[in-house]
């Protein structure tokens, strides 16, 4: 597209799009007319919502003719910034990614929804990433809010919680959990799904996305302020959009135009190529003719995605050994809907987390913030703690069906199956 060989320079800062983005901006503190970097790619769509809020896009209008075939919504979702300062270079769907032969051992059922996964039945059998880590991950449990509604949802994501193993840092470590046989269910982003799916084999590894309960969402692509090689970045942009690299994105290893060593799974955000190549595709699905009743709210998701982040971690994951004793005990006494609802409670609403997200900047103010949280959770999960002949009770109850059982569940699973070696 320029006539010209161009090198490219990927950097690893460690982590997800979470930690990226903390880079990105923390850079662009140091040096605000720019920070040595072209492009900021992938990520879903509230990151790119956000530095472009804060100034820190470059923007370039695609050419006429490609931007044309390039639909402004999805779903509801936007595929790209009418100001032009990032564009939906792919599309991704958000689920459960499931171990079906460790459902088979050990009798669990296959999720059909986010809420399955609280299920008392299921615990140390679930696996995630951290949100503050992982872009994905975060979109998985903002889904939950926005489908379920503040209270439920937190309903949702504590029970889910309490039920997981452990938190990873990075969104891909969950799936690969699930296809190693160390979890049954794991949160997942399509392609790191997909991705086991096409190692194990589907008729081991499933992968669903909750009927009216999850959305396709735009993987973001955009230069950034002060770009030192712009020229060379328009051009990379344009290249991402335009049929040469949406092929690469959904096209079978091996076809014409398409990867030449492995396939990329992911979908095109260009309609006409899904009829043109449904051949060589390399996804089924045509996310443009996929319908759902959720109507996500982008603006929401993106003035509360570090709020949001920082009350999922202090809440959940921080609080973990707290919250899973807890609901060890819950288990024990009797699940109740007003137990739940006790176990679930959040210290903030719904509009004063909105509030927050706006002077979450505010140093200060985000450390007090974070330890009354801290205080609060504490206080929540140690009401809930059992006396020491229970808590004798509790351990001598769930040895047997969690423990042992469990473990040799996964043990029979990587014995039986070659194909679960990690």
């Amino acid at each position: 597209m320029t006539g010209r060989e161009i090198i490219l320079e990927w950097l690893d800062v460690g982590g997800g799009t979470s930690s990226i983005l903390r880079y990105v901006k923390s850079e662009f503190r140091r040096a605000p007319d720019g920070i040595g970097i072209d492009v900021f790619f992938g990520g879903g769509m509230d990151p790119f919502m956000e530095i472009a809020d804060m100034g820190l896009c470059s923007a370039h209008r695609l050419p006429e003719a490609l931007l044309d075939r390039l639909p402004q919504k999805i779903g509801g979702v936007p595929l790209y910034d009418p100001d032009y300062r990032w564009y939906g270079a792919t599309l991704a769907g958000f689920g459960i990614v499931y171990n079906r032969a460790v459902l088979d051992l050990v009798d669990l059922p296959v999720p059909r929804t986010w809420a399955d996964l609280g299920d008392p039945g299921l615990f140390s059998w679930v696996g995630s990433g951290d949100p503050r880590s992982s872009g994905s991950v975060h979109m998985a449990y903002e889904l939950i809010l926005q489908a379920y509604g503040w209270e439920r949802g937190w309903e949702v994501i504590t029970t889910l919680g309490a039920n997981v193993r452990n938190f990873t840092s990075g969104g891909s470590q969950a799936p690969k959990d699930v296809a190693a046989g160390e979890v049954a269910y794991g949160l997942s982003i399509d392609f790191y799904a997909w991705a086991q799916v096409n190692q194990v084999g589907e008729d081991y590894i499933g992968f669903t996305m909750p009927d009216n309960l999850t959305i396709v969402n735009p993987d973001g692509v955009a230069i950034l302020k002060g770009a030192s090689n712009l020229a060379a970045a328009r051009s990379f942009v344009e290249f991402v959009m335009s049929d040469p690299g949406q092929k690469l994105w959904f096209l079978k290893k091996g076809v014409s135009d398409g990867p030449v060593e492995t396939a990329l799974n992911r979908f095109t955000v260009l309609p006409d190529l899904y009829r043109r190549y449904r051949d060589q595709a390399a996804v089924s699905l045509n996310p443009f003719e996929w319908t759902s009743d959720l109507v996500y709210d982008s603006e929401k998701a993106s003035t509360r995605w570090r709020v949001l982040n920082d009350l999922i971690g202090v809440m959940v994951i921080d609080s973990h050994q707290q919250l899973q004793s807890a609901w060890k005990t819950s288990m024990m006494e009797g699940i109740t809907p007003d137990r739940v609802r006790r176990l679930a409670e959040v210290p903030v609403s719904e509009e004063a987390c909105g509030r927050l997200g706006a002077r979450w900047r505010d140093a200060e103010l985000r450390n007090t913030t974070l330890a009354s949280w801290t205080e609060f959770a504490r206080s929540k999960y140690e009401v809930a703690q059992p006396t020491f002949r229970a808590r004798l009770l509790n351990g001598l109850t769930l040895l047997f069906p969690l423990g042992l059982a469990g473990a040799m569940a996964v043990y029979l699973a990587k014995i039986s199956l070659p194909s679960f070696r990690r």
